[in-house]
């Protein structure tokens, strides 16, 4: 008979994983880097570019909207090609696009290749932590936790990496992610063994169908209002603070920090002390008023600077705390509900932007941060007609009075915590069906 202590020093460490989960968990960093990495640079790609802002924020607009239509059909790319040869295409994209946007000599062109980077950004995130699941050592909850550092790696340095390398050229930050993204696709080629493909094909017009559902429409229509009020504040924040790149980078480094630490850490224990929905409507009231402290003094720079970095506190708790919603409410499967989600909410992500721009040009630096603050208050407004859907998700049962698997686990459904961009519904539908695969073995 075994001891206790050697059993325990025999299980594997959580970071004493096999190289291919590092390889793409690595990938991730880089992906999660791209939130934020042209921040700093937007200033000066409006200036040496002879660019209007509201014509710099379309590399925002391009790139979230191609992500939100790509969305549609991740899913079903990955379901008939497998997960390696999607994660290997969305990569190959991603380094490709990313040098030509850093060769591009126009605006126009920057723009649309960060349109083609969001196509590949879309296929990686869609496989991503499925992958890292699948290949991981120790278990469902310690991938998710490697998943969750490189989340939070990404965010809080894509702005600092983009302020040190936009510091000598707007260009070297775009070559930057490339080269990086280029290791992590070599690495993925050697190291990452092949990955079946799911016994089912995901249908085209599943996340469509999905929306029918008044649970995940009214949870993606309010989404899209609050990243309406984040994608504003993201895009258009760097023009009126007049900073140099590295010291944007910094400022919004800053605010990565508190995205990571309040999405990882905050979040998971405030719904568990006040409920999901309580928790929500104080963010997004918090994050309104924020919002409005910025439309009174958009030219006031201690005010921006600080406004801004607060805001990651508000940003981290919705975006864990509405994702993870999404998955428990929506009776359809996961990798459905997140692509349906997905792609109502990056409209508004993607559009946001350059419509402040053309409300500045139009009416006043104000303006954009006023709207971006209702529309904080009317995604709380909209997420109060499903009260009851939210409190029922917190005690684990979909919109339909069912009771969800694994959604009473927090170490499994901590895995949306992770869902930025997708990726960690499958990543959860995977692994039940492989320890179901496993379990039919043995008996």
């Amino acid at each position: 008979m075994s001891h206790p202590a050697a059993a325990e020093q025999q299980r594997p460490s959580m970071f004493n994983q096999p190289k291919a989960v590092y390889a793409v968990a690595f990938a991730c960093v880089v992906s999660f880097m791209g939130i934020g990495l042209v921040d700093p640079i937007l200033p000066a790609i409006s200036a040496q570019l002879d660019a209007t802002p509201s014509q710099v924020t379309l590399l925002f607009t391009s790139y979230l909207v191609v992500t939100a239509v790509a969305m549609l059909v991740t899913n079903a790319v990955s379901s008939r090609i497998g997960a390696k040869k999607t994660l290997i295409a969305g990569l190959t994209l991603i380094v490709i696009f990313a040098a030509l946007a850093g060769s591009a000599g126009s605006i126009n062109g920057i723009v649309g290749f960060r349109a083609g980077w969001g196509l590949g950004n879309a296929l990686f995130i869609a496989t991503s932590l499925a992958v890292i699941v699948s290949s991981a050592t120790g278990g469902f909850a310690g991938a998710i936790i490697l998943y969750e550092t490189a989340l939070g790696v990404g965010i809080a340095c894509g702005p600092l990496l983009g302020g040190l390398l936009g510091e000598m050229s707007w260009r070297y930050p775009f070559f930057g992610v490339s080269v990086l993204m280029l290791i992590a696709l070599i690495a993925t080629v050697f190291f990452l063994p092949d990955t079946p493909k799911p016994k089912a094909p995901t249908s085209l017009l599943a996340p469509l169908k999905a929306l029918t559902h008044r649970g995940l429409l009214t949870m993606g229509v309010a989404a899209l209002f609050y990243n309406w009020a984040f994608f504003t504040m993201l895009g258009y924040a760097p023009f009126p603070m007049k900073l140099s790149a590295i010291q944007l980078g910094f400022v919004f480094f800053g605010w990565g920090i508190l995205v990571a630490l309040f999405a990882v850490f905050g979040a998971p224990w405030l719904q568990r002390r006040f409920g999901t929905a309580p928790t929500l409507y104080v963010a997004l009231t918090l994050f309104a008023v924020d919002l409005a402290i910025i439309a009174i003094w958009p030219t006031n720079r201690t005010v921006l600077i600080c406004a801004v970095i607060a805001a990651g506190i508000f940003i981290g708790i919705n975006n864990t705390l509405t994702t993870q919603a999404v998955m428990v409410i929506s009776p359809v499967e996961r990798p459905v509900a997140s692509a349906a989600y997905g792609f109502v909410r990056f409209i508004g992500g993607g559009l946001a932007p350059f419509a402040a721009g053309k409300l500045v040009e139009h009416y006043n630096l104000h303006v954009p941060f006023a709207i971006a603050a209702v529309t904080a208050v009317l995604a709380a407004v909209l997420l109060s007609t499903a009260h009851r859907t939210l409190a029922a998700a917190d005690k684990g049962m979909d919109e339909t009075g069912h009771h969800v698997d694994g959604s009473d686990e927090p170490a499994q459904i901590a895995g949306e915590v992770g869902d930025e961009f997708g990726g960690a519904a499958g990543a959860f539908d995977d692994y039940e069906r492989e320890e179901d695969r496993k379990s039919d073995v043995v008996h």
